[in-house]
């Protein structure tokens, strides 16, 4: 099986100069647990993930006690929080090669690019569990 038939094509970026309010919108009006942080040339350069987030915001952001040093975390640009040189694939690598990166790795996605380093999808650990929970129901070949 190929990474292609089990990637997500809907992929959402954010300019490495975007700030975190940005991100943090993002993450709170989607399902998304990462966004790949492209230049505009559109090459991908990061990834950031909801857990890169959490750790760049301070802790007291809305609530009662934040102060402006709080809400100045937001200002925070893509670059400065995200990670760097992402491991990727393209879409014709093999489900074992990401497999293999997710266990050599500690990754919980791996981009999707094309020749010329574009995003064009997204695996995360739980496509490929989805992937093979399908394979194991479905009903031996005849």
């Amino acid at each position: 099986m190929k990474v292609r038939d089990i990637m997500s094509t809907r992929v959402v970026t954010v300019e490495l100069d975007d700030r975190l309010h940005v991100v943090k919108k993002i993450f709170d009006s989607t399902h998304f647990h990462h966004l790949l942080a492209v230049e505009t040339d559109g090459r991908l350069y990061g990834v950031v993930s909801d857990r890169d987030l959490l750790r760049a915001l301070s802790p007291f952001i809305g609530s009662t006690v934040e102060t402006q040093r709080d809400a100045a975390t937001l200002n925070k640009a893509v670059h400065q929080v995200m990670s760097r040189s992402p491991i990727t694939l393209t879409p014709d690598a093999t489900v074992a090669q990401a497999i293999e990166l997710f266990l050599t790795h500690p990754v919980s996605c791996l981009p999707i690019v094309d020749a010329h380093f574009k995003p064009v999808g997204i695996v995360s650990w739980r496509d490929v569990l989805k992937a093979f929970a399908s394979q194991m129901a479905a009903p031996p070949p005849a």
